[in-house]
């Protein structure tokens, strides 16, 4: 098995294995821990010496000593750790998959919503915290207090490993369905590195989005987070070239969608959108299927995408929101109007030197013929984005306007 190979299934398999050990043994820092440690054991040992037959059970086994060890090295605790290590056996961990118990556990209510879902990120999603880090907009070490405190608060509480019911329930779905959606993100447009697409995360984010669907198939912005996903992974294979450079969504060939995964995704928007509500994720979705629906990116029904940006602003104001309305306008009232809509995030902290936000100003600078701030936009956006593919789709953008020749003077 090749590296990637191992590295797939080390992140599959990682809450898989951790849900089974706090299950058995509580004590979710505590597992936690032990579970990293076996998942970098393993990382270095199966490249050179193979991968076992029972990769989940190498882990289990490998994770539970790990933690046996850490208990009896508490000396205060020694009597109660002891007897614990002698009554449970690494094959006393069930097998099943707790993933789904392990993201509410990580949706607490006793954490604050960011420190939950940065947590689920963490344990869950398998994100490093630098990873974690650029999804909030914060400081990597901001970042690794934040995840501590979360697993600190999670031990303290003592809360049991099983579903939450009601009203809490409810409460840490809309937790989960954000954490899932963020996981998905980075799948799709990895923050970092050399490959534009972690194909191992945006899966993992749908298997969990179908895992939850099929508990709370009548929930609309399940189903709609769901449909989101589909859609957007559909375009997947036409994202990169062969070389692995990034194609905009304009110019992908789309034929090469996944026909397949639209057709679901269309059928999930349908019946997410026929409830009495609409929610962020519905709305997302219904974007997402109306690009889809074009079969070229001439087709595509502008005015529509913008209607749906539109009431998206209002019900979840967001920065990013505002800034995929502007194109949507770019794309019906022109480039000037886009622009306009676009100075009104320049006040915003969270935006303030985002790749997204001048990047997004290049092109519209570029298509009102101001060559010289669409080159500068496009060489700052390259040079604040963590993504090698991101830089050199940027960078060759930057290329493409300088070359331009300049219009000639009246």
């Amino acid at each position: 098995m090749t590296a990637p190979a191992i590295e797939d299934l080390l992140r599959d398999l990682t809450p898989r294995v951790l849900g089974a050990l706090v299950r058995r043994y509580g004590r979710f820092e505590g597992c936690e821990d032990a579970v990293q440690e076996a998942v970098l054991a393993a990382s270095v040992q199966w490249p050179a010496e193979g991968v076992p037959d029972n990769p989940r059970g190498w882990l289990t086994t490998v994770a539970s000593r790990r933690l046996v060890d850490q208990l009896r090295s508490d000396h205060a605790r020694r009597e109660r750790e002891s007897a614990l290590a002698a009554e449970a056996a690494p094959a006393d961990v069930p097998d099943t998959d707790d993933t789904l118990v392990l993201l509410f556990l990580c949706c607490h209510p006793t954490l604050t919503a960011a420190s939950q879902t940065a947590l689920t990120l963490r344990a869950v999603g398998g994100l490093t915290t630098a990873e974690i880090a650029r999804a909030f907009l914060v400081p990597e070490a901001t970042m690794a207090a934040r995840i501590s405190r979360a697993k600190q608060r999670i031990r303290a509480a003592g809360s049991s490993f099983a579903l939450p019911e009601g009203a809490e329930r409810e409460e840490r779905l809309r937790v989960v369905l954000h954490v899932l959606y963020l996981i998905f993100n980075e799948g799709y447009t990895a923050s970092s590195g050399s490959e534009l697409v972690r194909a191992d995360l945006a899966r993992e984010a749908i298997r969990l989005a179908r895992t939850v669907h099929a508990q709370l198939p009548e929930d609309g912005e399940v189903t709609g987070l769901l449909a989101l996903m589909l859609l957007t992974h559909a375009r997947r294979e036409a994202r990169t070239t062969p070389s692995g450079d990034l194609v905009p969504l304009a110019e992908q060939d789309r034929k090469r969608w996944d026909g397949a995964l639209i057709d679901e995704g269309l059928d999930l928007v349908k019946a997410a959108l026929a409830g009495p509500d609409l929610g962020p994720y519905q709305l997302q979705a219904a974007i997402a299927a109306t690009h889809a629906d074009a079969a070229t990116a001439e087709e595509t029904d502008w005015v529509q995408v913008h209607a749906l940006y539109l009431i998206l602003e209002r019900i979840a104001p967001n920065p990013m929101v505002t800034l995929n309305r502007a194109i949507a306008l770019a794309e019906t009232e022109g480039p000037q109007a886009g622009l306009d809509l676009l100075s009104g995030l320049d006040g915003d902290g969270r935006m303030a030197g985002h790749h997204r936000l001048l990047s997004v100003r290049a092109h519209l600078l570029e298509r009102t013929g101001d060559t010289a701030g669409a080159y500068e936009h496009y060489r700052r956006a390259a040079k604040a984005t963590a993504s090698l593919a991101e830089q050199r789709y940027l960078e060759s953008r930057a290329n493409r306007v300088a070359a331009r020749p300049e219009p000639p003077v009246a």
